[in-house]
């Protein structure tokens, strides 16, 4: 047998991490030695006829370093997966949440808009039959006008359907708020006080009269209550100081807005005899 003994190769299972430094640091430090064996033996040293095959290290060492990588890069790769999945998750949830908030706005709105119709359409619906009230109500009034005037002979030398001109303007004005409530100060056009359904009605003529019900009565020329004609001012109190004031319609009749209790009515003069009465036209 030769003196350089032949090293078999053998190739052993895969070692951890640990194991293959170490290996690595055996196999560097015999082939130091070796090298430096070599430099210091005798120059005449017999040469070696034979080649030594050293222990596979390095491909052992390349395959556990590449199989490392490849586990981690794999790993960071799942990484980026995962976290990529909770992102469209999240996005999802969010996006889901906000279409949400705009449906129930939405269905809010939509809600809100059948509501203020709902009123509004029960709102006309109560003004119509206010108004068809109103019509029945003056259809009454009148009929019952026409009526006592047959039977007291008439009480005055005008007759209601006797108005024309200018004062049949202020009548039909008149008698078109019968119905409306009295509120103290109020003007129109659904509520009066008694001077502010006079000066309205007379407006209809192209004649401005005062405010307040004492300038009313200190207007025209005073005229007997046994010869009024439509259109003529009633007052109660003292002329130019009176408290009250009224329209009168013809047949006996008067329209007025009496008081927060009846608002504007058409009434019989019986029913509240007036102080005296001026004629403006």
């Amino acid at each position: 047998m030769s003196h350089t003994a032949h090293i078999p190769s053998h190739r052993k299972p895969r070692r951890s991490a640990s194991k293959l430094a170490l290996r690595a640091g055996v196999a560097g430090g015999v082939l130091g030695t070796i090298a430096v064996a070599g430099a210091a033996g005798p120059a005449n040293a017999e040469p070696v006829t034979e080649t030594i095959e050293m222990p596979t290290l390095n491909a052992d060492l390349s395959a556990d370093l590449s199989s490392a990588v490849a586990a981690s890069a794999e790993a960071t790769q799942q990484i980026a997966l995962d976290q990529e999945l909770q992102a469209q998750e999240d996005a999802a949830a969010a996006k889901a949440a906000k279409d949400a908030k705009q449906a129930k706005a939405e269905a809010e709105r939509k809600a809100e808009a059948e509501e203020a119709e709902r009123k509004a359409e029960a709102k006309a619906q109560a003004e119509a039959a206010e108004r068809a009230s109103r019509s029945a109500e003056r259809t009454t009034l009148s009929a019952s006008a026409g009526s006592s005037s047959d039977e007291d002979g008439g009480g005055s030398s005008y007759d209601s359907g006797q108005a024309t001109g200018s004062a049949a303007a202020i009548v039909a004005f008149a008698r078109a708020q019968v119905g409306d409530a009295y509120v103290m100060g109020s003007t129109g056009p659904n509520s009066w006080d008694c001077s502010g359904l006079v000066q309205a009605a007379y407006r209809q003529a192209g004649i401005e009269l005062p405010r307040v019900s004492g300038d009313q009565s200190s207007r025209g020329t005073s005229v007997s209550l046994d010869n009024l004609q439509p259109g003529d001012i009633l007052y109660w109190g003292s002329r130019s100081n009176s408290y009250h004031v009224a329209i009168y319609v013809g047949g006996g009749m008067f329209v007025g807005a009496q008081n927060p209790g009846t608002g504007v009515v058409e009434r019989s003069l019986d029913y509240d005899m007036p102080s005296g009465a001026v004629r403006v036209l």
